[in-house]
């Protein structure tokens, strides 16, 4: 369940009401009169299940109250109330397959801002991955992906094409390209560093290294594993099931393919830095479309129980 809290203007305080009164799936409805007083209007609260959110939320912000009042969003972790279990039981579809639009195109706004956080993130990960692949070392290879914030711009992107935001699209491009850039020139550095403390060597970089070697030999595997970490972690946010992002994190090499890059120019190894920068787009391309395709379907399936919902309630 979750619980909505709305400022509404006095004269649209009623319609909002009768808003949440006809959505199947809501319960706990409270009104206070003028409590609210910047903006000034009334508070409105009410409990709603999950998969009846998208839906009301769109109608309240048909309403303006976005503009003119406040619609504010919270999970609800426990409810002991009959009512809720009814209202849940009640609403069309299941809350684990909802897609709350709103609440993704927030998120990953934030996630898509170019900060000096994720810029220090994303940096720190290529540079752990640095020292994995001239060590080839797997766990440290394992440990930069799980640090790397990537997948946040990403998923942005992806949001941004379904919902045709083109703001949104740039601002995670941004993120993305600017991130990467300032992790491999920092990278750069801390090879040449590395290298005249004598703990990077170009003779470990040229090494078989059984272990890594796969970073700068992409192939087929690497586009299907990107592809499928691209639509499993795509399902872990619309789903709010983060904890299936780690997982998402330590599938694809991003990260280390940019560590990987920028260890290989800072030896003049080309062959290899360009071998790292196919498997790098590689991986970004193939989450980028298995992200978009994973929106698609699921605003077409969400967007279909909807209308049977609606057509089952109008008898």
């Amino acid at each position: 369940m979750l619980h909505l809290r709305l400022i509404t203007p006095a004269d649209t305080t009623d319609e909002a009401v009768r808003l949440i009164e006809r959505t199947t799936g809501t319960a706990h409805l409270a009104v206070v009169p003028g409590a609210a007083r910047a903006p000034r209007g009334d508070v409105v609260m009410c409990d709603v299940a999950r998969e009846a959110a998208d839906g009301l939320l769109d109608d309240l912000r048909a309403l303006g109250l976005d503009r003119t009042g406040s619609i504010a969003v919270e999970n609800i972790d426990l409810s002991l109330s009959e009512r809720a279990d009814r209202a849940e039981k009640d609403a069309p579809g299941e809350a684990a397959d909802a897609v709350l639009w709103e609440q993704l195109t927030d998120a990953t706004h934030e996630e898509s801002t170019l900060s000096a956080t994720y810029v220090a993130f994303i940096t720190l990960a290529t540079m752990i991955a640095a020292c994995g692949v001239v060590l080839d070392n797997a766990i440290l290879i394992v440990g930069a992906m799980a640090v790397g914030p990537e997948f946040g711009p990403l998923a942005g992107f992806c949001t941004a094409l379904v919902r045709r935001a083109p703001r949104l699209a740039l601002r995670a491009l941004i993120a993305l390209l600017v991130g990467f850039a300032a992790a491999m020139a920092a990278t750069v550095g801390f090879s040449y560093f590395m290298d005249a403390m004598n703990l990077f060597s170009d003779d470990a970089l040229r090494a078989e290294r059984p272990n890594t070697n796969f970073i700068y030999r992409p192939d087929w595997f690497s586009f299907v594993v990107a592809v499928l970490a691209g639509a499993a972690g795509t399902l872990s946010l619309t789903s709010a099931k983060s904890g299936a992002l780690v997982g998402v994190a330590i599938s694809v090499t991003t990260v280390p393919a940019a560590a990987n890059a920028a260890v290989a120019f800072s030896y003049a190894e080309y062959k290899q830095a360009w071998g790292s920068t196919e498997q790098l787009l590689l991986n970004l391309l193939g989450i980028v479309l298995a992200g978009t395709a994973t929106l698609l379907v699921q605003k077409v399936l969400w967007a279909g129980q909807r209308r049977r919902a609606a057509k089952a309630e109008r008898g």
